[in-house]
């Protein structure tokens, strides 16, 4: 029996299209997922790929039913070619990376700067965007479409939707077991259907935004006060530097078997060896380290609310924020900032080399802080001193970036942001370069401070926003969800350096430090070390997150 005329499909119908380009995107722009699940021990056999042959229809399913619902005359052409890039990028940074498209990717995603984004292109990016993307969007635009009236094409649209609904969840209930199984042992898989769950991603993130109220920041510790020092006393000068990508594990004075801290392991520095990240990316841990409430409580705060450096500021202390990064998240919106390339206010200007018009290392940091403090308000400056300074640190994929030429002891390095192309043992060599840069720039802002002691006692603590991966079980880079990423990632050094004549003013014994290293220890608790450490007193201060409280004497 033939069926009617308008039943019948066409190559140049919109319906014929939509499925099509969801059967290229299905099978093709995820074949990153198709790898792992095929690398996964529990579907290495017959049964397994069965299954995942069932997965993959259930994909092209869902994606065609949802699809048809756009599948317009003059709407379909544009949606299907913006799908088919989307998908085209997102298969080449899963397969170069690992990385999955969660939520808290997408905020990565809208937070990178156009530095960043350089970072990331590559002649493979436009390769493959040009073959799974350009091509295939290419012949769609060439397509003449036929054109129906509405009421049938609405008929046959929503007939598609249907057909492709119960399509999904046919496959899926012939496959139930395995299916719900393997979702709920690895449960990154369902971030990698590409490109629906960037798509729904999007608009998680639009609508919590849309959803959170909008408006002043709440008030955060409204009662801060500067505890009353003794006679004679000096204020405190106190430097958190916040590492950018660095993870414990690569760090000598935990363990590493490299020299990665050649300079600071000369100096009286307390490593904390058991520190655990807020969040797996910039965007997540950076806010949630500097607020009082923790990484448990932080992802369900409603509102914006101000941070740790607002407290200090209430308390009356002079608080600075120095950026050689992609911006504070915020963090320093109602305190002076400034960025590492500008020179300080009557500094001479920054030496040839530190920076090159794009960016700047590390040591652009050190560059006029007398000058900088300065530039602060003299009753400030005379209760307190906190100098807040991001670093580039070990910010990927272009490792090879981030340690000038003189500063690279561990060679040959990885000189590309394809990591994957590169050996192992460079990419090694290229990220370690970082880390013993880093060990520089931290020595070197010790020895200014220093310089400080007859002023004020002085203290710095240093720790990364988040770790790293290297290619450990094929993933790299960072910004995996939480619950399911790697220890490299969550695992960040915390580094101490608190002299003796510091550790007496603040009450600290450094010998009872030394003995809890091996703490387990968190983001969570650099807000209420800050608070304490700089005698702030404050009701939203807990001591018992206070990573000195154990050895404060009375």
């Amino acid at each position: 029996m033939r069926l009617p005329g308008f039943l019948r499909p066409r190559l140049n119908s919109p319906l014929s299209l939509t499925w099509l380009a969801a059967l290229w995107m299905g099978l093709l722009c995820n074949w990153p997922l198709w790898q792992r699940m095929l690398d996964l021990p529990e579907l290495g056999d017959a049964a397994g790929r069965l299954f995942v042959l069932v997965f993959a229809g259930m994909v092209v399913s869902l994606t065609a039913g949802l699809l048809s619902l756009l599948c317009w005359r003059g709407l379909i052409k544009p949606v299907l070619a913006l799908c088919l890039l989307t998908a085209a990028a997102l298969t080449h940074f899963m397969s170069s990376y690992g990385i999955v498209v969660d939520p808290t990717m997408i905020v990565n995603v809208l937070h990178t700067d156009a530095r960043e984004t350089r970072d990331l292109l590559s002649l493979r990016l436009f390769l493959t965007l040009a073959l799974l993307g350009g091509l295939p969007s290419w012949w769609l635009w060439r397509r003449p479409l036929a054109h129906r009236k509405l009421l049938p094409s609405l008929g046959l649209n929503l007939m598609s939707f249907v057909l492709g609904m119960a399509l999904a969840v046919a496959l899926a209930m012939s496959s139930f077991a395995e299916l719900a199984s393997t979702m709920r042992n690895y449960k990154e898989l369902r971030y990698m259907i590409n490109p629906m769950t960037a798509f729904w991603s999007l608009g998680t993130v639009a609508v919590e935004s849309q959803q959170a109220p909008h408006g002043p920041a709440q008030v955060l510790g409204a009662d801060a006060r500067l505890t009353p020092r003794a006679a004679g006393s000096k204020p405190p000068l106190f430097m958190l530097v916040v590492g950018e990508t660095a993870r414990a594990a690569n760090f000598s004075l935990n363990g590493y078997a490299r020299n990665t801290n050649p300079e600071l392991a000369k100096l009286e520095v307390l490593s904390f060896r058991a520190v655990s990240a807020c969040g797996t990316s910039t965007a997540a841990s950076l806010p949630c380290m500097f607020s009082p409430l923790g990484r448990e409580a932080f992802g369900s705060q409603k509102g914006a609310q101000e941070n740790l450096l607002d407290v200090l500021q209430r308390a009356g202390l002079a608080v600075l924020w120095l950026d050689n990064q992609s911006g504070c998240k915020g963090l320093c919106e109602r305190i002076p900032n400034s960025m590492a390339g500008t020179p300080a206010a009557g500094a001479a200007p920054l030496p040839d080399g530190l920076c090159d018009g794009e960016e700047c290392v590390d040591a652009a940091l050190l560059h006029g802080l007398d000058q900088r403090i300065a530039a602060l308000d003299p009753a400030r400056v005379a209760r307190g001193v906190v100098l807040v300074l991001h670093q580039m640190g070990s910010h990927g994929p272009a490792y090879f970036k981030r340690s000038p030429a003189a500063a690279k002891p561990f060679q040959p390095e990885c000189r590309s942001n394809a990591l994957q192309q590169c050996p192992r043992e460079q990419v090694l060599n290229a990220y370690d370069n970082t880390i013993a840069y880093t060990d520089h720039v931290l020595a070197g802002l010790i020895a200014w401070l220093k310089t400080q002691q007859a002023r004020f006692d002085t203290s710095l603590l240093y720790v990364s926003d988040h770790g790293e991966s290297l290619g450990e079980n094929k993933l790299y880079l960072h910004g995996m969800p939480y619950a399911v990423a790697p220890q490299e990632q969550k695992q960040v050094p915390l580094i101490l350096w608190l002299p003796e004549p510091s550790a007496q003013a603040a009450g600290v014994s450094r010998a009872c430090l030394a003995q809890h290293l091996d703490q387990p220890l968190s983001h969570d608790h650099l807000f209420h070390t800050t608070l304490g450490l700089m005698g702030v007193q404050t009701q939203v201060r807990r001591s018992d997150w206070d990573l000195l409280a154990p050895c404060r004497q009375p």
